[in-house]
């Protein structure tokens, strides 16, 4: 229970520092800049990470091993860090942003998922879909 368990609080914890980060960004400071700091601190977390929890890992042997998927990756963090930053530069409150971009993403891989991992779409995920969509009128309702 705690291998399922552990991963999803991770995520919601770090996602919860990620969005007071995002937003913490000094209005002053080019996003991208901001982006170098971040990426290189995680560089040397990853370091870190991997041989404290991978002893006798062989480093660069992992590289042979590396897809297109951990290249493209990095550019998909890329827009999500920039996107989030530029949003709240542009007066995004954070209650609402990370709402409202996960109403949308849980749309869109409703569809990603049935028509590319042919997963089912139950009554009560089109269900979740609808109430994600209501969920968006009501909040940004004025």
């Amino acid at each position: 229970m705690f291998s399922y368990i552990w991963p999803v609080s991770l995520l919601v914890l770090s996602n919860i520092l990620y969005q007071i980060c995002a937003k913490s960004v000094p209005s002053s400071m080019n996003p991208f800049a901001s982006l170098v700091v971040t990426y290189s601190v995680g560089i040397v977390a990853s370091i870190i990470l991997y041989f404290a929890l991978n002893r006798g890992g062989n480093f660069l042997g992992e590289f042979i091993k590396v897809n297109w998927a951990p290249i493209v990756l990095g550019l998909v963090i890329v827009g999500l860090e920039v996107g989030s930053i530029y949003a709240y530069k542009a007066g995004w409150p954070i209650s609402v942003m990370q709402i409202v971009q996960s109403s949308f993403l849980a749309v869109g891989l409703l569809f990603i998922g049935f028509l590319v991992y042919h997963e089912v779409i139950t009554l009560n995920k089109v269900i979740g879909m609808v109430v994600c969509l209501a969920g968006l009128a009501i909040i940004n309702y004025r």
